[in-house]
């Protein structure tokens, strides 16, 4: 049931999920997805990856499995993100981090829109130790991040939740004034409307078994407040950069998915208004879906070292 010969060379080379799952040492850490395995058309074992349950259950497993978090429970309705792409877009900011920064830094890392799951953080301190500060709009989706993290105790007391009041506002109401913060990343809410949501999911659904469903259950589920926002991604995105440059002290380097192509151009062009000092985009992405980060600063590779606020005070 096992196949580890084969390569995910697309991920990040720090990424546990490399290698074809190992079925089998996953079913030993989550008994009932054994339920769930089939044959895909080459006749090897797999995972039915248009059932929501299956995919929570197969991301259960890989965090016990390989980033020992045994207690991961959120509801079904909160978004269920695919473990391996997570874990890409922490790596690969680590590497960008790291650049610059001094090797002894403790890295503080800010998550806008931790989500119930909290998988950011989780990846994050388990593979990098870094602390985080994580904010959503949502009290209960704080309450049950917070179980998540308080449940483990590789994950206690390295997360600071913070609750973001206004849904306009993306970092105001949430860096507190002096604070310095290391990166911050984010998975911006995709579509700009609950239609859009739905063709979305069904094209997956189409993409995964080759049928057509009018109203298919979301395969990795989500609130509307973690898969909506007026304007699309697009829209948020832009929202951020704009208010990113409020908080150029206080962040050395800030970042977010862009999981549409099209978007790239105009949020270049509103980086480059901005005079920012650099941009980065990385490609990341699995054989089935590319995406991409973007991530920029407004400081020197000085300021990055050592941090603005402390630079000021040598």
């Amino acid at each position: 049931m096992s196949v580890k010969n084969k390569t995910k060379v697309t991920l990040h080379p720090s990424n546990k999920n490399r290698k074809q799952y190992d079925l089998l040492a996953l079913i030993k850490e989550i008994p009932e997805l054994e339920k769930y395995i089939k044959n895909n058309k080459d006749g090897e074992k797999t995972i039915d990856f248009s059932d929501p349950i299956a995919v929570k259950l197969l991301n259960k497993a890989l965090l016990s499995h390989y980033y020992d978090v045994k207690f991961w429970k959120f509801p079904d309705t909160n978004l269920c993100p695919p473990i391996p792409g997570r874990a890409d877009y922490i790596h690969h900011i680590s590497d960008l981090i790291n650049e610059n920064m001094r090797k002894d830094k403790s890295i503080n890392c800010l998550d806008v829109g931790m989500g119930a799951s909290c998988i950011y953080p989780i990846i994050g301190i388990t593979e990098y130790n870094w602390s985080f500060i994580a904010s959503d709009i949502d009290r209960k989706s704080i309450a049950t991040a917070k179980k998540i993290i308080s449940s483990n105790p590789n994950l206690k007391g390295k997360v600071d939740f913070r609750f973001q009041n206004n849904s306009n506002k993306i970092f105001e109401g949430i860096i507190k004034e002096g604070e310095l913060i290391d990166i911050t990343i984010c998975n911006p809410p995709f579509h700009a409307s609950k239609k859009e949501a739905l063709e979305g999911t069904r094209k997956k659904v189409r993409n995964l078994t080759g049928k057509y469903q009018k109203n298919p259950e979301l395969n990795f589920s989500g609130v509307s407040d973690e898969l909506i926002y007026e304007g699309g991604e697009y829209q948020f995105i832009q929202n951020m950069i704009k208010e990113s440059a409020k908080y150029a002290n206080n962040c050395v380097w800030f970042s977010t998915l862009v999981s549409k192509k099209k978007n790239l151009h105009g949020i270049y062009i509103n980086l480059k208004r901005l005079k920012v000092h650099q941009i980065k985009e990385i490609e990341i992405g699995t054989s089935n879906k590319k995406s991409r980060i973007i991530a920029w600063t407004f400081m020197t590779k000085r300021e990055q070292k050592y941090g603005k606020k402390t630079e000021l005070t040598l």
